[in-house]
C-alpha cells in the first residue's frame, strides 16, 4: 500500500513538473509512513517539507498543488492536508482487504523484498571464548543475531553469518592448565587446584576424556609442578600464579605436548558450543579463528601498520595505541612488555580482515559487559584509513534467569552457571528464542522460567503460536463436519469482510511487511515479537466473536481465506524469530 500511494505522488510530482510548476526532483527520497493516529488517516506523507525550499513555495501551498494533481485509486477514500503541509491518506477497505490475495500468493515470500539490493553484510555475533559451554547469557546474543540475520536476509541483503573463535591467548592457556591439572588428579597425584583455573564439571568430563585416550603421557610428578610456583590467592596473587602455573606446564609437556592438552580443551567446547548452537537453531557460514590471525601474521601486519602512521607509542615496554585522538576515554595497550599482543590487537586485526575481504557493512553483536570496547575499535579502524561508519556494534544486555524470586548466578570461572542447553530442556527452544527477542536489546531482560513454561494466553509465544493452530483447528472442523473451503471464491467474496474484527485484522495483516523491513533496519527484532503478539492477539477477538464456519457459502469463504492469510503471516514471522508454527497444541 505505501508503494502504491508513492506511485501516485510520484505522478502528481511529474505532472507539476511537466507544467513547469517545479523542479526537477529525486523522487527516490519520498517517504510514506503509516500514521500512528487513527484519526489523521491511514497513511501520510512529509513530502512538501522536504520540497519545499526547492520549490520556493510554502509546505501547505505546495501540498494543495500536489493533492490537486494526484490521480484517482479505488484504494484512497480521502486526502488531507494536515499541520505544516503533511498531506494524510485514508484507505479505502478494499485496499486492505487486497493484502488477503497477496499474501496466500506469495506465501512463505510474502514480507521479502529487494530494500537491502543484496548488498553484502558481515555478522558476527555470539562469538564466546570456548572455555565452558554456553550459559543462558549467551543464548540471548544467539537468538537476537540468529533473528536478524534472517531479517536483514528477507528484506534483500546477502548475510555472512561468522563465529569469532577466541582459540588463543590467556583465556585458552587458563583452561589448557585447568584441564592437565584435572588429568592430573586421575593420574593420582593431590595438586591444590588454582584460584583462577576453570572449576566447571565439564573440565573435569575433557580431562577423563584426555586420560581415556593418551593415558599417562602427560603425567608427572606433582612436586615438580609445584617447584617454583608463587603463592596463589588468597595469600599470594591469583594473576601471577596462574601465570607461572600455565609456564610451567607449557616447560614440562613441551610445545606439542602443551597443543595437545589444549586443543583437548579448545576441540571439546568448542564441539559442544556448535552442537549447542545447531539445536537452538542457530548456523554459521565460517567459524574464524583468532589463531589463524596469530599464524599468518595478521595482528603484527596490524600493528605494524598503526605503528608506521604513528597511531603507536611506546611506554614502559609495552606499546599503546592513541585511542584518546579519536575520543577513547585513555589510550590502549597493543602489545605487553612480553611482547604479547593483547585480546585489542587480534580485535583491530579481526576488524581489518573483514574489511580486506570486502564487507562494505559490518555488524558487531556484543554483550552489553563489551561496551567499553566499541569506540577503541572504531577508533582502530579509522586509524587504519577505514570508514567507522562501516561498523555498527550493537550491545546485548544480560539476560537474568529468576527460578521463582531466586536469581540465578553465572560464572564460568567457578561453574557455577546455567547452560544454554539446560535452558532449552526446560523451557524448549520456541519460548527461549522468543523470550530472548521479546524485549530491545538494549534492555535488561528477567527471563521467568514459570511464565515460559505455561500454557496460559500470559505466555506471549504459546499466545501466538496458539493462534497458528488454532486455525488449524477450524480447518479440521471444517472436513470433520463435510463443508469445503473454496479459495477463488473466497478472494472475490473478501468485500463482505466489514464487521470491526474483521477490519482491525486486516489491517494489522497489511501492516506486516512495514514491520519485517522495520524490525531489519533498526537492527530490532523484537519489533516483529510485538506485532506477532498483536496479530495474535487481533485473531483471538476475531475467534471469540464470530463464527467462521457459517452456513452461507461466501461469507464462509471469505472468513476462511482471511484466516488462511493470517495463519501464513503468523508462520513466516515466527519464522524468522526461529520459532515453529505448530498445527495443534
Amino acid at each position: 500500500m505505501k508503494e502504491q500511494l508513492r506511485k501516485l505522488i510520484v505522478t502528481a510530482l511529474s505532472s507539476l513538473q511537466q507544467e513547469g510548476m517545479l523542479p526537477h526532483w529525486d523522487t527516490h527520497n519520498i517517504q510514506v509512513k503509516r500514521t500512528r493516529d487513527k484519526r489523521h488517516g491511514d497513511f501520510a506523507s512529509n513530502i512538501t517539507m522536504m520540497l519545499a525550499k526547492e520549490a520556493r513555495q510554502k509546505p501547505r501551498d505546495l501540498a494543495g498543488l500536489i493533492v490537486s494533481r494526484l490521480p484517482e485509486h479505488p484504494w484512497v477514500e480521502k486526502v488531507e492536508i494536515a499541520g505544516p503541509g503533511f498531506i494524510n491518506f485514508t484507505l479505502a477497505l478494499p485496499a486492505f482487504q487486497a493484502v488477503v490475495s497477496l499474501v496466500l500468493d506469495q506465501r512463505e515470500d510474502f514480507g521479502c523484498s529487494n530494500l537491502g539490493q543484496n548488498k553484502p553484510v558481515h555478522l558476527e555475533f555470539v562469538s564466546a571464548n570456548p572455555t565452558g559451554p554456553l550459559h543462558v547469557g549467551h543464548g540471548r546474543g544467539a537468538a537476537y543475531g540468529d533473528a536478524l540475520a534472517r531479517l536483514l536476509t528477507t528484506v534483500g541483503y546477502k548475510i555472512h553469518r561468522e563465529y569469532y573463535v577466541n582459540d588463543a591467548g590467556r583465556q585458552m592457556d587458563i583452561l589448557a592448565a585447568s584441564v592437565w591439572l584435572r588429568y592430573l588428579e586421575l593420574c593420582g597425584e593431590t595438586l591444590p587446584f588454582p584460584a583462577n583455573g576453570y572449576r566447571g564439571s565439564y573440565v573435569r568430563d575433557i580431562a577423563q576424556v584426555l586420560k581415556t585416550e593418551k593415558d599417562d603421557i602427560f603425567h608427572r610428578p606433582g612436586q615438580e609442578i609445584l617447584d617454583g610456583l608463587p603463592p596463589d590467592a588468597p595469600t599470594g596473587d591469583k594473576e601471577q600464579y596462574i601465570d607461572a602455573l600455565i609456564q610451567k606446564c607449557k616447560d614440562l609437556l613441551g610445545e606439542r605436548g602443551y597443543r595437545q592438552v589444549f586443543d583437548q580443551g579448545l576441540n571439546s567446547i568448542l564441539a559442544d558450543i556448535r552442537e549447542d548452537l545447531a539445536e537452538f537453531g542457530v548456523t554459521y557460514d565460517e567459524w574464524f579463528s583468532e589463531r589463524h590471525l596469530m599464524e599468518t601474521g595478521a595482528v603484527e601486519q596490524a600493528v605494524e601498520q598503526l605503528k608506521t602512521s604513528s597511531h603507536l607509542y611506546q611506554k614502559e615496554g609495552a606499546w599503546w595505541f592513541r585511542s584518546t585522538d579519536f575520543g577513547d576515554e585513555k589510550d590502549r595497550v597493543v602489545i605487553r612488555e612480553n611482547g604479547q599482543p593483547t585480546y585489542f590487537a587480534s580485535d583491530i586485526a579481526y576488524h581489518l580482515n573483514k574489511l580486506e575481504r570486502g564487507y562494505p557493512k559490518i555488524i558487531d553483536v556484543w554483550g552489553a559487559d563489551h561496551h567499553g570496547y566499541v569506540q577503541r575499535v572504531k577508533s582502530s579502524l579509522q586509524a587504519l584509513g577505514a570508514d567507522p561508519q562501516q561498523l555498527e556494534i550493537r550491545l546485548v544486555q544480560f539476560a537474568i534467569l529468576y527460578r521463582g524470586k531466586e536469581k540465578v548466578q553465572m560464572s564460568t570461572r567457578s561453574g557455577e552457571f546455567v547452560t544454554l542447553r539446560e535452558l532449552r530442556q526446560e523451557v524448549g527452544k520456541d519460548a527461549a528464542r522468543f523470550f530472548y527477542v521479546m524485549r530491545s536489546a538494549e534492555q535488561h531482560m528477567d527471563f521467568d522460567l514459570e511464565l515460559a513454561k505455561s500454557q496460559s494466553n500470559e505466555n506471549p509465544v504459546y499466545y501466538v503460536q496458539y493462534a497458528h493452530a488454532r486455525i488449524s483447528s477450524v480447518f479440521r472442523q471444517l472436513e470433520e463436519r463435510g463443508l469445503a473451503w473454496d479459495p477463488k471464491q473466497g478472494r472475490k467474496q473478501l468485500q463482505k469482510l466489514n464487521e470491526s474484527h474483521e477490519v482491525a485484522l486486516l489491517d494489522r495483516l497489511s501492516c506486516y511487511s512495514e514491520v519485517v523491513e522495520d524490525a531489519a533496519t533498526q537492527s530490532a527484532p523484537h519489533l516483529l515479537a510485538y506485532y506477532l503478539m498483536d496479530l495474535a492477539r487481533d485473531f483471538h477477538t476475531y475467534y471469540n466473536a464470530h463464527t467462521f464456519l457459517v452456513d452461507t457459502p461466501e461469507l464462509r469463504d471469505a472468513r476462511l481465506t482471511l484466516i488462511a492469510a493470517t495463519q501464513q503471516v503468523i508462520k513466516n514471522g515466527l519464522t524468522l524469530l526461529g520459532v515453529s508454527a505448530p498445527e495443534a497444541m
